[in-house]
């Protein structure tokens, strides 16, 4: 179960990214097969592997997991922008993120 959400996130993120899995294979230091192996369930990366790939898609390992943010990268860049505003600005992009969903 687990692991079917780890294969389908994975090549989820890479693709947002716009990498292919030789490129990012490559990055991490490893063969050119190795992210494909991930993907098509041949294989499992370690821990460390794992941690290596969430840093490389720029995604804490905690939305790794987390399939209800479809785009964690931004969703945390966004966090960690709307940290350095004052209450204010945060009360117009709070009211400006309500009215983009309603249309």
């Amino acid at each position: 179960m687990y692991e079917d959400l780890f294969y389908e996130r994975l090549t989820t993120l890479r693709t947002q990214k716009g990498v292919s899995a030789r490129d990012m294979s490559l990055s991490l230091g490893q063969s050119e097969s190795y992210i494909n192996k991930i993907e098509n369930k041949k294989s499992l990366p370690s821990m460390t592997g794992f941690f290596y790939i969430c840093e490389y898609l720029n995604v804490p390992p905690k939305d790794f997991f987390n399939d209800e943010v479809s785009f964690p990268t931004k969703f945390n860049d966004l966090i960690n922008e709307s940290k350095k505003l004052n209450d204010g600005q945060l009360e117009h992009l709070l009211a400006i993120i309500k009215d983009l969903k309603t249309t």
